[in-house]
């Protein structure tokens, strides 16, 4: 009886992040602080004539924002000011390389890696990585001369500060803010030491064929999952492709059933996005102002679901980052189509590499299996054979 019992809770297990809502988790009401900044950068590059501007500068605060749910050192205020700085890097590599170029594959796979190694220590370390990556993979897609590329970090850059600066004022955060500044080169010492301590032990544990408790084969699955993808999203000739690999960046999981059910949610929240916002956009033909505040609206639900259903999370941050472009000239409808093909194409493509990867060790486990009875078969003197000589 206790067997399909077991069998009977795998399937509900791949609809969790779809069907299961901890509603315990919702922080809407909290989170109207981390919108504030969003919304001052967006309303000055309205302003002041350049609504692209403070849509980049609205996207460096938004991700910054989302590093008030995690920690480092106890503190939320370290993951924003990592990702801050580590961000605007990442889009100015992005941008220099642009879509197109092989290096792109080459990167992203070297991104993803760190990113995967990452997944050893705290969970605020490895978000930092995960943003990192994301701001790669989408700068990428608005390639520019160099001059451009600072001036597109730096606006990131600018982004984040305005939303370290008005959440720490507003939650009464702002002397730890200014203590952990001054603390960064203690921070960055600890990191070095840190990665030289990853380092060795990855090469301990490949020295001696000890995998099962390191990082290295997940971050190499991520490597080739998120290279690959990124192959194909510079093969499609279009800018919404890196939502390929950024898709399989943030779906494939060390355990598959956490993959599918992560692809599985990932890609109803977008088509349920996508429909909805298009939907909007073809009826209401709304102007800046309204972008803008749609944005903010957008951003503000993505904040308070993050924690309550990954499915209704993604469904928030399509209807965010759609409107968001949009305040750039590009329309809406063909954002949100090409995002949810991206999506589902991102998601399959990470879903198969697991199951590539797991029939394999399957493959290569009975394949030790049999050479191990064969062994004991032919040579032990308890054997059949060894039955048979004594009669």
């Amino acid at each position: 009886m206790s067997a399909p019992g077991a069998g009977a809770v795998v399937p509900h297990r791949f609809l969790n992040d779809s069907t299961v809502f901890r509603w315990e988790n919702l922080t809407l009401r909290s989170d109207l602080i981390l919108t504030l900044p969003i919304a001052i950068c967006l309303g000055v590059g309205l302003a002041v004539g350049h609504p692209a501007a403070g849509m980049l500068a609205a996207g460096g605060a938004a991700n910054t924002g989302f590093g008030q749910k995690h920690s480092i050192d106890e503190s939320h205020l370290l993951p924003m000011i990592f990702v801050t700085f580590g961000m605007a890097f990442a889009g100015f590599v992005g941008v220099v390389l642009g879509h197109e170029n092989l290096l792109l594959v080459v990167a992203a796979a070297l991104w993803a890696f760190g990113y995967g190694m990452l997944t050893a220590r705290p969970d605020g370390y490895s978000w930092v990585g995960q943003q990192c990556v994301i701001t790669f993979l989408v700068a990428s897609a608005f390639p520019a001369p160099l001059k451009a590329a600072v001036a597109q970090g730096l606006l990131l850059f600018a982004g984040g500060a305005v939303q370290l600066l008005v959440s720490s004022v507003l939650l009464h955060l702002f002397c730890d803010l200014r203590a952990r500044l001054f603390q960064l080169t203690r921070y960055l010492g600890e990191e070095q030491a840190a990665l030289r301590s990853a380092l060795i032990e990855t090469a301990e544990s490949v020295r001696q064929l000890r995998f099962a408790e390191s990082a290295l084969p997940y971050a190499l699955r991520l490597a080739f999952t998120v290279g690959l993808a990124t192959e194909i999203y510079r093969r499609l000739h279009y800018q919404s492709g890196y939502w390929i690999p950024m898709t399989a960046l943030l779906v494939l999981k060390p355990d598959l059933i956490d993959t599918v059910s992560r692809a599985i949610a990932r890609t109803l929240g977008t088509m349920c996005g996508a429909i909805a916002v298009s939907f909007c956009l073809a009826h209401l033909h709304p102007t800046p102002v309204v972008l803008a505040s749609f944005t903010v609206l957008f951003a503000w639900l993505a904040y308070g679901v993050l924690n309550v259903n990954y499915a209704l999370f993604s469904m928030a941050i399509t209807g965010y980052i759609v409107f968001l472009l949009s305040l750039n000239q590009i329309p809406g409808e063909l954002v949100a189509e090409r995002r949810t093909f991206c999506t589902a194409l991102g998601g399959a493509i990470a879903l198969c590499v697991r199951l590539v990867v797991i029939s394999y060790k399957r493959r290569h486990w009975l394949r030790a299996v049999a050479m191990l009875r064969h062994a004991v078969w032919t040579r032990h003197p308890w054997s059949a054979r060894g039955v048979r000589a004594s009669r």
